[in-house]
């Protein structure tokens, strides 16, 4: 199993639940919140780069390690695999949590590199905001 949790076993009406989930997590007001909170801390970083499978290892971080670095979360004191615990540390959802590491580490099918990662996860990240209409 990877650190998002995700699995090939899940199929069926657990999927659609937890599908759902996620949708719902992500266009929620919270949800949102986040992510634009997330591409703002993407556009600040100095270096443009993301790493997989960690939330931070040696000053360079995935697409939550980001946040958790920005609010200052200790990260060392957070089980990686355990979703429940690294969304209460970001105040997200386990499904939001999961989804966004699943994007990080395993929704590319081709190698990339650290500056990829990020171009990829910044255009997810907008790609999810929605634009509040006036």
């Amino acid at each position: 199993m990877s650190r998002s949790g995700y699995s090939d076993d899940c199929g069926g009406w657990d999927l659609i639940c937890w599908r759902g989930a996620v949708k719902s997590a992500l266009k929620g007001r919270r949800g949102q919140a986040f992510l634009v909170e997330l591409r703002d801390a993407l556009d600040a970083m100095p270096d443009k780069r993301l790493i997989a499978n960690s939330l931070e290892v040696e000053g360079e971080f995935c697409t939550l390690g980001v946040i958790g670095v920005t609010r200052g979360v200790d990260m060392a004191a957070l089980d990686p695999d355990d979703r429940e615990a690294v969304g209460g540390a970001f105040g997200i959802s386990p499904a939001m949590a999961s989804e966004i590491v699943f994007m990080n580490d395993e929704a590319c099918w081709q190698k990339e590199s650290p500056e990829q990662r990020w171009l990829r996860m910044r255009d997810w990240v907008e790609s999810n905001i929605q634009l509040a209409t006036p």
